[in-house]
């Protein structure tokens, strides 16, 4: 279990570099993983910038979204979010928090994303909607009490993302590497719907081709070969792999001739 632990500490480490080399993440925004021995407790780092963590940063905390060991860092104010969602959810092994750029116009007008590709279809049919304000009131709009967290995991019910209006987005995954894709595609197809809807119309993907096209986002081959692809675009062109670091070979420099 302890070489199991480690390899998911460096993955969520990488996970979060991932998010925000793409565009997911940027200084807000947090990625966890449920614990692999312990459905109980889930992994997030210390409250830090999610281009910076590295596997150290990770911490463990309990469903109640508290610390198992006394943290000697400052924690995410809305941890909560994991916490609550991993209560109501057997089936979700990792959860991604963003305001991401390409999504935030569908939050603030309140429209809903659909898929419009066929990597889209990662986010299943047209997320749900959850407005913190209709039922707390006026708030910081963070997601800070245990009530608001389970009142977010409620509207995302069993759908894989849920948006929150004005605020940004959350989504769920049964493994950490198809939540990455699936935050990655969800972007990408909110970019592509809105520039469709300049040009007229984006119409969403039928029933039928969303359940078809999802099922093929989430095969091993698929979620494997993007995460290569993303995890080699990291560091400048470093690819790692949990609990090592491989560098990309390089070509061979040439030696300089000297002039006479």
């Amino acid at each position: 279990m302890a070489d199991r632990l480690t390899d998911i500490i460096a993955e969520l480490a990488l996970a979060n570099r991932i998010l925000a080399h793409e565009g997911v993440l940027d200084a807000f925004g947090h990625v966890s993983v449920r614990h692999p021995g312990d459905p109980g407790r889930y992994l997030l780092s210390r409250s830090r910038s999610p281009a910076l963590i590295e596997p150290g940063d990770i911490l463990e905390f309990t469903l109640d979204s508290e610390p198992v060991r006394p943290p000697s860092a400052h924690l995410y104010a809305e941890r909560v979010i994991h916490g609550c969602i991993y209560q109501a959810r057997s089936d979700v092994t990792a959860v991604c928090h963003h305001h991401a750029p390409a999504v935030m116009p569908f939050v603030v007008a309140g429209k809903p994303i659909v898929p419009v590709f066929h990597l889209g279809a990662a986010i299943g049919e047209a997320p749900p909607f959850w407005d913190q304000q209709e039922e707390f009131g006026d708030t910081n709009l963070l997601v800070v009490k245990p009530e608001e967290g389970r009142s977010l995991a409620r509207a995302l019910g069993e759908h894989s993302v849920v948006l929150m209006n004005r605020h940004g987005a959350t989504l769920v995954g049964a493994g950490l590497k198809e939540l990455v894709s699936r935050a990655i595609f969800m972007c990408q197809n909110a970019e592509y719907q809105l520039r469709a809807l300049m040009l007229g119309a984006a119409p969403s993907l039928p029933r039928g081709e969303i359940k078809l096209a999802g099922a093929i986002s989430r095969l091993p081959n698929v979620v494997t070969r993007t995460w290569e692809y993303w995890s080699a675009r990291v560091d400048g062109g470093s690819a790692i792999a949990p609990g090592r670091r491989n560098k990309l070979v390089k070509p061979a420099r040439r030696k300089a001739r000297h002039r006479r």
